[in-house]
């Protein structure tokens, strides 16, 4: 996730406190992982010193003063462009799972076991998500569902490895 441009979209609805921006971006986008207030101002420091907001005078509020931000043309720009790029479909093949299970092999170790675990762990996350489809709202549901799905493909990814784990330890060996 790009949290530049996700704060840039979300100024693009509406000027807004940095406080405001973090509740959006945590409520809309962060997927259960919280925004720290620190990436917040940094960023929006950030944004503002490449001219892509604009930061206005200090307003008493509740708490310590706060500045407003307003995204700027050159940031509405870059949003739109963003937005209409797709995303990368995996530019890599090589992955985490995939290096641990080579590793593995090379060094003699229990990629079976490895690939055993990996595969409890995820079910135990799907179940998780599954219980978050149940009792979430459509946002988080769908985050869920776009989980659930790469897990799925994991999972299957596994069970294939799995399989041919004795000619992939060939392999490995005769390089």
């Amino acid at each position: 996730m790009s949290v530049p441009l996700a704060l840039l979209g979300l100024l693009e609805r509406e000027p807004s406190h940095g406080y405001d921006l973090k509740r959006d971006y945590d409520t809309f986008l962060g997927g259960g992982k919280s925004l720290p207030f620190g990436q917040v101002y940094s960023t929006l420091a950030r944004l503002a010193r490449d001219g892509k907001v604009t930061a206005g005078q200090s307003e008493p509020g509740d708490g310590p003063d706060r500045k407003r931000y307003a995204i700027t043309p050159m940031g509405t720009s870059e949003v739109e462009a963003w937005l209409a790029e797709p995303v990368a479909a995996e530019p890599y093949l090589q992955t985490v799972l995939f290096t641990k299970v080579v590793l593995a092999l090379m060094l003699g170790r229990d990629a079976a076991g490895y690939l055993d675990a990996q595969r409890a762990a995820h079910l135990r996350r799907m179940r998780e998500l599954t219980d978050v489809k149940r009792e979430g709202v459509l946002i988080e549901v769908l985050l869920a569902d776009h989980a659930l799905f790469r897990l799925e493909a994991d999972l299957r990814w596994i069970d294939v490895t799995q399989s041919r784990l004795g000619a992939l330890a060939a392999a490995v060996r005769d390089r």
